[in-house]
């Protein structure tokens, strides 16, 4: 996914006049990031195909070893899902709940990718990288987004 991706927009990002490194146009950052991200798909590739057949579980002996192939079974779904939704989530709420409440839900969300995160936990995470999202975002930076979006009458 990450080397068609990155195929995609490094062709995509040629139709930019790219520039030099001390005079850089539209299509430069976007094309380093796109080889990145390609480069990024070849190591994982190479990686899979290079990998060995068994793996060791940390602090366990090596007669430990298991198979390393993993079956669909075997996946831990939760952290997959709730990891996804957060962004998604963010994406999809940002405009319309402001930067405050989506970062809250997203940051919600991704803490409860764990299972053993209690709700207090999770309220604490999410307040707290709100707080630093506010402060990075707003205060040092000074992106001018809304705080509450539309939804809530901001």
């Amino acid at each position: 996914m990450f080397t068609v991706l990155g195929a995609a927009f490094a062709i995509g990002s040629l139709r930019y006049e790219l520039g030099t490194l001390l005079a850089m146009g539209p299509g430069y950052v976007p094309l380093l990031a796109a080889c990145a991200l390609l480069g990024l798909g070849v190591a994982i590739i190479v990686k899979a195909y290079v990998a060995p057949e068994t793996v060791t579980p940390p602090g366990a002996p090596p007669e430990a070893a298991v198979p390393a192939s993993v079956s669909l079974r075997s996946l831990s779904w939760r952290p997959i899902a709730f990891i996804t939704a957060a962004p998604v989530f963010f994406g999809l709420t940002v405009s319309g709940l402001g930067l405050l409440p989506a970062t809250f839900g997203a940051s919600l969300l991704a803490a409860f990718a764990r299972k053993e995160t209690s709700v207090v936990r999770g309220l604490l995470v999410a307040a707290g990288l709100t707080a630093a999202s506010y402060l990075i975002f707003v205060v040092l930076l000074q992106v001018r987004i809304g705080l509450l979006g539309d939804w809530l009458g901001g």
